[in-house]
């Protein structure tokens, strides 16, 4: 088959742009594309999802463990032709300026997927083939097998770049893109507006498409990113649950979207059965639920339409009150609160189960891996369990913790956070279940339990 990470020399290179299009140029070959990205990022995999039409994965080497990542790729994509693999930030770029864990480039040694880098070249000529080569020496492994360049001035800027690169660094340059050649793609502060939001975008993925097939040799990119499939010994989706089947409701959305793949898998391997509803929808929690997952997203954007839709705050509350074990994660956390301030200073009243409001601020609070070890009472995860998740927000809490929900470890911080009250779980951070399955696990026999 095909497989290859897309990497870049930096965040904003046009990974995301040159991802897309080339998922709908290949998959206008009649060729069936899996997409992944490596990174906690939940927004560029709403964008394969809605060019592949299939679920895009998460893989990321901090919060899995090795053979986990290979399992996930080896599942997903044992009937595609062609698995494509969207870097995070730069190629070497991770949890730590001295190793490549959780980059691209570790990604694609543990998946054993060729690359291609992709390198804004404005304003430089010879000097590109000086970057391609600092990526190629840095890490003996870095398996570049092709550079694409993007932001040219012209046919003839491509010429050039593409003859330093080639000579000085031994690999075909395969393609490009103007300046302005594709729409931008837009933003808010958490990067991408997901795709979710953006409706029906064939016309847009088209464009892209086309923009790439007049400037990116696609035969070449074949021909260059071939890789034998990934065979795995034992996978933690092979399960036997040895239980009834749990009703869990999940709240999704375009206010809540941000749900890993393999999340929502792992509780289906662990015999759940998933009931999704809208909150902006005004719908309620499916009455045979016997847990909760409200997930992040962007509320705040939200918030008028979610503080008037009374049927979905009422039936939300009155599930929490009885029992119903819940995980609230980032977004969903902040829908539990008194109220949420949006950007523009406007507060709008929330479902007022945790005490505290939420405000948006202009710069970022939070971003960073977290290792998570639970605290007593907290039915997720026990205090000698530990798993791993990610943060990322530009809001703030302002109230008090009662009771935490969690010890959250950083890179520079380790603290008590989130809420806990009853079978409710809340907080900031974002849990990566394949982290640490028995999670699932401890979930799935609470909510067995019945309310309490």
């Amino acid at each position: 088959m095909n497989r290859f990470v897309l990497a870049g020399t930096g965040s904003g290179v046009g990974k995301t742009t040159f991802t897309i299009g080339i998922m709908r140029a290949l998959m206008k070959r009649n060729l069936t594309v899996q997409g992944f990205k490596c990174g906690p990022d939940y927004i560029d995999p709403t964008y394969h999802t809605a060019v592949t039409k299939r679920p895009s994965r998460n893989i990321d080497s901090f919060m899995m463990a090795h053979d986990v990542v290979r399992d996930i790729v080896a599942r997903a994509s044992k009937d595609a032709d062609v698995s494509l693999i969207e870097g995070v930030m730069g190629f070497y770029d991770g949890k730590s300026p001295l190793s490549n864990e959780g980059s691209a480039a570790h990604i694609s040694e543990l998946t054993n997927s060729p690359v291609l880098l992709i390198v804004n070249a404005a304003s430089m000529a010879r000097s590109a083939a000086a970057i391609v080569k600092g990526f190629q020496l840095l890490d003996e492994n870095a398996n570049i097998v092709g550079v694409i360049v993007n932001q040219l001035g012209s046919k003839s800027h491509f010429e050039i770049v593409k003859e330093a690169i080639e000579a000085e660094c031994k690999i075909p340059v395969i393609g490009y893109l103007l300046k302005g050649a594709v729409s931008t793609m837009p933003s808010r502060h958490l990067g991408l507006v997901p795709a979710i939001e953006r409706g029906d975008l064939n016309e847009y993925f088209d464009e892209l498409a086309t923009a790439i097939e007049a400037t990116v040799d696609l035969d070449q990119l074949l021909e260059i990113t071939k890789a034998e499939r990934i065979s795995v010994e034992s996978s933690i989706f092979n399960v036997q649950p040895n239980r009834k089947t749990v009703h869990i409701a999940v709240a999704k959305d375009a206010a809540f979207n941000f749900y890993y793949e393999e999340n929502l898998e792992l509780l289906r391997a662990y015999g759940a059965e998933l009931h999704f509803f809208s909150p902006l929808q005004n719908e309620e929690v499916p009455k045979l639920a016997q847990g909760l997952y409200i997930g992040g997203g962007f509320p705040e954007e939200f918030a008028k339409q979610l503080s008037e839709n009374e049927v979905t705050k009422q039936s939300i509350r009155q599930a929490i009150e009885r029992g119903l074990p819940t995980l609230a994660e980032c977004g969903g956390f902040m829908y539990l609160t008194n109220s949420i301030t949006n950007r523009e200073g406007e507060p709008f009243n929330m479902l007022g189960i945790i005490p505290g409001h939420v405000k948006m601020q202009d710069k970022l609070a939070a971003l960073g891996y977290r290792e998570i070890t639970g605290v007593e009472g907290n039915f997720l995860i026990g205090e000698d369990e530990v798993a791993k998740g990610h943060e990322f927000h530009y809001s703030i809490y302002e109230g008090t913790h009662e009771t935490p929900a969690y010890l959250s470890k950083g890179r520079f911080r380790a603290q008590q956070e989130g809420y806990l009250r009853g079978n409710l779980v809340a907080g900031y951070t974002h849990f990566h279940f394949a982290s640490n399955p028995q999670l699932v696990n401890n979930w799935l026999d609470k909510c067995l339990e019945g309310p309490r």
